[in-house]
């Protein structure tokens, strides 16, 4: 679990770096598909990790809106300020929390209960998703995308020989 939240966050940090060369017009710009333009992807990203990583640990979700981080810089900080919360979780994760509840109330009164494990599952693919996204706009305006190959990049050491 924590080689793909690794993974991701590697990935992401590539994406911030990569839009550092693109005008903001462009990362602002309203576009096809995702969450309609390249830095609400990213936001949208990072807003969903912490949401899902707090209503795990027992806290209220994420409420911020687009508009108050929307600039790469606001995306960018707003990540450094969260990701430390949502690392420490990762970090202390093990199997055995996979089974966990994670109860959820419904606007009609009743409740989900979800597998932790469930959740973090899909907050790594819904970055995955996003990410791909990001890459079909990178290639509409023929720039190379960030590779997504997570072989070759020592997240998980294999055992010595002997």
């Amino acid at each position: 679990m924590q080689a793909f939240f690794q993974y991701n966050w590697m990935i992401r940090d590539q994406w911030y770096a990569w839009c550092e060369t693109v005008p903001e017009e462009e990362l602002l710009r309203q576009r096809t598909g995702g969450m309609g333009s390249i830095l609400k992807n990213l936001f949208h990203i990072v807003d969903v990790e912490w949401s899902w990583i707090r209503l795990l640990e027992g806290k209220t979700e994420f409420q911020e809106d687009f508009d108050q981080f929307n600039s790469l810089e606001k995306v960018k900080a707003l990540d450094v300020e969260l990701r430390p919360e949502v690392k420490a979780y990762v970090e202390a994760w093990n199997s055995e929390m996979d089974s966990l509840p994670l109860v959820l109330p419904q606007e009609d009164g009743e409740v989900e209960i979800l597998a932790a494990g469930e959740v973090m599952r899909h907050v790594i693919a819904h970055q995955i998703h996003h990410i791909g996204q990001l890459s079909v706009w990178s290639r509409e305006l023929g720039k190379k995308p960030i590779s997504p190959n997570l072989i070759g990049n020592a997240l998980i050491k294999p055992q010595q020989q002997k």
